[in-house]
């Protein structure tokens, strides 16, 4: 049979604030590794898994249009330029998240087993996880709804629980006897103690039939909103679009709300899961994972400690210097530092709303801003002026725009520049500027086969993103 991977990228992670932004969450990050978490998970489940009779399909990925762009580009940087891109109008939850990945996976003329991943999760042990979908590959082809239950290593009460009965069949699964919420502590160290009891991952497996059978029953108003948005769908470019006012009148759930709590005796299927699992869902857990030094500290870009113990430490943009610490988390980025100690770490998210209530940048973005064509990144402002660091991808090209406010200064740091101004049309190279005037019409491409990196200076009486009037674009935005 084919086994089809579906990728959810929805969720926010303001508990990684400040590397965690709303424009760029944390599956867009590279916390575990060298990879991003979008990319480590569309490696989990691939074509080197080998199962006798199964095809494993290109992934489908379910995602936000606000960062469909970066997230297009790191599947491609992966090996995985395949896949399909499904983009959510709204955020309505992970049910019909999948609702959508399992219509596009029906739409081919298959009915594949879906194994459904969250891109935020760290798994450490390939072949352990690979071993498991196979695993449950086979109670999903007989029907079952299956998710995977991580053995608890503690009285964790930021996690959902399943009460696990008795084994189902000869996998090795276990009968999925209730989920249980998020408990309080004592009643977590209950949990752990009767062994009865899994950590809920968010993973699952079921047939894509399977599932809008049991969506028709259980969740009949989903379906019929997700099959109508998906009815009204187009292509563009690299993304399928639903239809926007359809979806966003669906009824917003969990799978597990949605579904999974309410399936008939028997259908659902837990397979228990022991090798390294994270959510990472604050800078704790990436301090459990990481790899410690001698004193307990996790360390990663250019730290220093001085009798400091048991502290992780990020850095991405100069050197961090800890005396004298414990048990503390501290992050650096361009434009943001984050102190904290690892019981408090919950409380983070208090500072992404007061950011957000006082309308400061650093909650939403960072520094450097992604485009389909590159980046850039903000290096300094003031009242009348900007100055930016543009990078733009070779044969890439930034639309044909006018500003109302702001004049442009470009100077080429390296690469080549076709620059259009009003009716001018100029190459420039490295040392070579030009100005954009007010109001005239103008472009920038990089014809060249390197990175064309330019300085902006930008100058004028209001400079924020939204003084682009657009022409012309190839990425649909004009």
């Amino acid at each position: 049979m084919k086994l089809q991977p579906v990728i959810l990228c929805g969720g926010a992670g303001t508990r990684l604030w400040p590397l965690s932004r709303e424009q760029y969450p944390k599956q867009l990050l590279a916390l575990g590794g060298d990879q991003t978490m979008l990319q480590a998970t569309a490696d989990r489940v691939d074509a080197s898994l080998f199962v006798a009779d199964t095809t494993v399909l290109p992934p489908i990925v379910v995602g936000n249009e606000d960062y469909r762009f970066i997230t297009a580009e790191q599947l491609r940087q992966a090996g995985h330029g395949q896949a399909t891109i499904v983009l959510e109008p709204k955020g309505r939850n992970t049910a019909p998240a999948l609702t959508l990945a399992a219509l596009a996976a029906l739409d081919t003329g298959d009915d594949p087993a879906l194994v459904v991943m969250p891109a935020d999760h760290i798994i450490s042990d390939m072949g352990a996880f690979r071993a498991e979908v196979v695993r449950g590959l086979a109670y999903a082809a007989s029907g079952n709804l299956v998710t995977f239950g991580i053995s608890p290593t503690r009285a964790e009460t930021g996690y959902g629980y399943i009460r696990a009965g008795n084994l189902a069949g000869a996998g090795g699964g276990r009968e999925i006897l209730a989920f249980v919420e998020k408990p309080d502590a004592a009643t977590a160290e209950r949990y752990v103690g009767s062994g009865a009891y899994l950590w809920n991952s968010g993973i699952f497996m079921m047939r894509a039939s399977v599932w809008m059978e049991q969506l028709e029953t259980l969740q009949p108003e989903m379906l019929k909103a997700c099959r109508t948005a998906f009815l009204e769908r187009s292509h563009d470019r690299d993304f399928l679009r639903v239809g926007a006012n359809a979806f966003a009148a669906c009824p917003a759930d969990s799978i597990d709300y949605a579904v999974m709590e309410k399936l008939p005796a028997g259908l659902g299927v837990v397979i228990p899961y022991t090798s390294g699992w994270s959510d990472v869902g604050a800078w704790d857990a990436l301090w459990d994972i990481g790899e410690k030094d001698g004193d307990g500290n996790v360390l990663r870009g250019d730290a220093m400690t001085v009798a400091t113990r048991d502290t992780l430490v990020m850095t991405q943009s100069r050197l961090v210097a800890c005396v004298g610490l414990a048990n503390m988390v501290v992050v650096e980025t361009p434009d943001a530092v984050l102190v904290a100690h690892k019981n408090h770490i919950q409380q983070i998210k208090e500072v992404v709303a007061r950011l957000k209530r006082e309308k400061r940048p650093e909650a939403d973005a960072h520094r450097k801003i992604y485009r389909p064509w590159g980046y850039y990144d903000s290096v300094d402002a003031g009242s009348r002026f900007q100055v930016k660091r543009i990078v733009v991808n070779p044969g890439a090209s930034l639309s044909l725009q006018m500003h109302h406010h702001r004049a442009e200064h470009w100077i080429v740091v390296s690469g080549t520049a076709r620059v259009t101004c009003g009716d001018q049309n100029v190459l420039l190279s490295e040392n070579q500027s030009t100005y954009i005037p007010i109001g005239t019409r103008h472009r920038l491409e990089n014809p060249g086969k390197v990175p064309l990196e330019i300085i902006e200076v930008q100058s004028g009486a209001y400079l924020g993103e939204d003084d682009i009037v657009r022409f012309e674009d190839s990425y649909g935005r004009s």
